[in-house]
Formats: structure tokens, sequence, C-alpha cells
């Protein structure tokens, strides 16, 4: 699998990555990266106690990352999550946990797409 065959898989834009971050090189070493990042983790966690500030505040990191790889549809989830989670005051809506599933599934597809490139 090429480059530009994960960012296909994953729903990204390959073509906005190279405009950002300039070369081939850089954008294999920033997805590898990818992967050690806990913005998922912290989220994951978050969610599962229920701790609203936190879940926004890992979702808005996500959502940075994702935007700044173009990693596209994990964006655009993450997103939708973020702002959800925006206006909810202690209590995490069964909205904003819908949405969280939608992220959980593309993160997945994501991860296991980049280590399938990486081998």
């Amino acid at each position: 699998m090429t480059i530009e065959e994960c960012y296909d898989r994953i729903g990204g834009s390959f073509a906005e990555a190279k405009e950002r971050l300039i070369s081939e090189k850089m954008i294999n070493r920033f997805v590898g990266m990818f992967l050690k990042d806990q913005s998922f983790a912290g989220l994951k966690d978050a969610m599962e106690k229920g701790d609203c500030a936190e879940a926004f505040r890992f979702a808005h990191t996500l959502k940075g990352v994702c935007g700044n790889l173009s990693f596209t549809k994990l964006f655009e989830t993450s997103s939708e999550l973020t702002e959800s989670l925006r206006n909810e005051d202690t209590v995490i809506s069964s909205d904003a946990r819908a949405l969280y599933q939608n992220v959980e599934a593309v993160y997945r597809n994501t991860v296991e797409t980049i280590q399938a490139y990486i081998g």
C-alpha cells in the first residue's frame, strides 16, 4: 500500500497533507507519530468516566491532530463530537455518546490502516 492509498482508505486527503507538510517523508513521519498520540485514549477514558470537560478537551485535541494530518473523515467525526460536548454541562448526552461511537469506529479503521501501511 502506498501513502496515497492509506489516505484513501481512511477518508483523508493526501493532497492537502502534502500542501501542509511539504514532503512525503514528513507525512510518513507524522502519520507514524499519530499511532503514539494519546488523544483518543484520553477521550475514551473521559467518556467512560462521564467527564464532560475532559471528553471535550480530548475530542478537541484529536480534531486538531486530524486536521493537521488531513485525516478528513476522523476530523469531521471528532469535530461533530467536539461541538456536541462543547454545549454539554456536566452530563454527557446520549447524542454525544452516539457521536463518540462514530469517532471510535473511524479511529479504529484509521489506526488499523496506518498499521497495515507501516507494516
